[in-house]
């Protein structure tokens, strides 16, 4: 009788072939942890709603880091986690795009960013995942290389999950590459098509008005942004026209659910 572990194979085995085709960008190696740069980019995550991470490591498919959300959000124990159980939790008719979307993004680094430049970028895409009470939920994907060996190949990778189901349940099926440090960002890149769409997005946001986005979703209220920013209400709700005005969005819910699944910001 097929056990558990024949319904996780097919799933592991569309990722495994996806990074086999690519595995001169992995290291064989295990690579150093900088704990500084896990630190940054955890903080630097854009969530609004339940998220959870955990480092992965492409040299030997292991899971270090494990944050302790996962339990309440998924029902698994952090102490134990295996990448082949967040891989049951995935939805089985979104698998196939999510091994289309990680190969959209190891072919953006490949021919046309540059894997140098690997550790300058999030990436970003929306999928299901299963969660405790045993129902499926829409989740935002980020994903960024941690650290890498002396030939520049990928080793260690920071993976958040946001549960975005509160804000949508539309899945524009598409990856963002959104770049750090000044490098540009493409976004909605079609995973059939990535390479033809994949010219620079011009920012939507100014950083202030992204600096308000990233507020409100903290739950603040305009008074108190204005206070966190020594501006005037009266500015800090201008601002907040602006915004939804940019993103053609009828209300800050609608404005958050469209800037984590289209990677705005």
């Amino acid at each position: 009788m097929p056990g558990k572990d024949d319904a996780i194979r097919p799933k592991l085995d569309l990722l495994l072939e996806v990074w086999r085709r690519n595995s001169d960008l992995f290291t064989k190696h295990i690579t150093d942890l900088p704990e500084l740069k896990l630190n940054q980019l955890v903080s630097s995550v854009f969530s609004n709603g339940p998220y959870h991470y955990f480092v992965f490591d492409l040299a030997d498919l292991s899971v270090r880091h494990v944050s302790e959300q996962l339990e309440s959000i998924h029902g698994l124990n952090p102490a134990t986690l295996t990448f082949a159980q967040i891989l049951d939790q995935i939805h089985p008719d979104d698998i196939a795009f999510v091994a289309r979307a990680e190969d959209t993004a190891i072919k953006m680094f490949r021919d046309k960013i540059g894997i140098d430049k690997a550790r300058q970028y999030k990436f970003s895409y929306c999928f299901r995942l299963k969660v405790a009470d045993g129902s499926y939920r829409l989740f935002n994907h980020q994903s960024a290389v941690l650290s890498t060996d002396q030939l520049g190949r990928a080793g260690k990778m920071l993976k958040v999950y946001t549960d975005i189901s509160h804000l949508t349940t539309e899945n524009n099926h598409c990856v963002s590459l959104i770049g750090m440090d000044g490098e540009p960002s493409f976004l909605n890149l079609d995973v059939d098509h990535p390479l033809q769409e994949a010219t620079p997005s011009h920012p939507m946001f100014t950083e202030r008005e992204i600096t308000v986005i990233r507020l409100v979703s903290a739950g603040l209220t305009s008074a108190e942004i204005a206070m966190e920013l020594a501006l005037s209400e009266f500015t800090v709700k201008n601002h907040r026209k602006r915004i939804l005005k940019k993103a053609g969005c009828q209300n800050m819910n609608q404005l958050l659910g469209s800037c984590i699944v289209d990677g705005l910001v």
